[in-house]
């Protein structure tokens, strides 16, 4: 199929065939190669939040969470397996973005202070969300593409996702903010 602006080839444009909607599975299997590189990134990149936060229940959230993210990358391997395909990661442009925003907020901050933690609940939370939505909206392309296997497993995930999110939400809530309103 021929897009009349660029003139390019869609990437996933529907073929005749008997498999039910494979561009729709291209699409799907491209976003779980998306999500696989955004959790291997995670793993790589947490450490450094870990190490740039003061307040004791901030590091043990991010801490457990790099656990729960090592989890997530062997789960995708798994996705992977059901689909009969080899796990590999596409570049996720997104996390990377959002991740050099946190390094950014680390270095503008000063070290020790509420307001530097502050601001790593709110790159870790936009990571999140940006992982609430991915998981979120595969989940849905799983239940529609029949994967009801792989769609527990990234229920799961996104399960997950979501309660790290409400824990940052505490973190803030609890304390940190008004820690950091107090800063000069």
């Amino acid at each position: 199929m021929k897009t009349k602006d660029t003139g390019s080839d869609a990437k996933f444009a529907s073929k005749t065939t008997t498999e039910k909607s494979p561009a729709l599975k291209e699409l799907f299997k491209d976003g779980i190669a998306d999500l696989y590189w955004a959790e291997n990134h995670l793993v790589k990149s947490l450490p450094k939040m870990i190490s740039a936060a003061t307040a004791p229940e901030l590091k043990d959230a991010i801490t457990a969470h790099l656990e729960e993210t090592k989890g997530h990358v062997k789960r995708l391997e798994d996705v992977f397996g059901l689909l009969g395909e080899k796990a590999i990661a596409k570049k996720c442009d997104a996390m990377e973005g959002l991740t050099k925003e946190a390094e950014g907020i680390v270095e503008e901050t000063e070290p020790g202070t509420a307001t530097r933690d502050v601001g790593i609940i709110l790159a870790s939370q936009k990571v999140e969300h940006y992982e609430i939505a991915s998981y979120g909206g595969l989940y849905q392309l799983a239940i529609t593409l029949g994967l009801t296997d792989v769609a527990e497993i990234l229920e799961q995930t996104l399960s997950e996702e979501k309660m790290a999110d409400t824990k940052l939400t505490d973190i803030a809530g609890n304390e940190i903010n008004y820690k950091a309103a107090e800063e000069a």
